[in-house]
């Protein structure tokens, strides 16, 4: 990102890809670099998160963690993907990543979190590998 990204979102807000108004996702978002692209779009920027993992404040699977000003707007009826770890990739990351908006993504939220098993996550995290592979919705 450049300096001052956070400043710049303010500006970008009535450009959000994503409707709903709750989460904020720009495809050709002026505040990311060519690296930090090349980083998105191979979802290489998700590799930091594993010492995440290894401290145990996440999972390889769970929902995303929001940004603070995502999680500012998050309704008393979406707490349920609190009870959960925030993981790396999740439902609604292979079932339609950022195609999706704000309600369909907290929806496979919330089916991930009330029908959370161990196969699920082992299906999700195998298709998590082919939609990273073909770089599905990724940007």
């Amino acid at each position: 990102m450049v300096i001052d990204a956070e400043v710049m979102q303010s500006q970008l807000e009535l450009k959000n890809d994503i409707t709903g108004g709750i989460l904020f996702k720009l495809k050709n978002d002026p505040r990311v670099t060519r690296f930090g692209t090349f980083l998105r779009r191979s979802s290489l920027d998700e590799l930091p998160q594993i010492i995440n993992i290894l401290m145990g404040e996440m999972s390889i699977v769970g929902p995303r963690p929001l940004s603070i000003r995502d999680a500012q707007k998050v309704s008393d009826r979406l707490v349920s993907r609190y009870d959960v770890l925030p993981g790396i990739t999740g439902l609604w990351q292979v079932k339609g990543r950022n195609s999706l908006n704000s309600e369909e993504i907290f929806v496979w939220d919330d089916i991930y979190v009330t029908q959370w098993s161990i196969a699920l996550d082992f299906k999700i995290i195998l298709h998590t590998f082919s939609v990273v592979i073909k770089a599905d919705g990724s940007y």
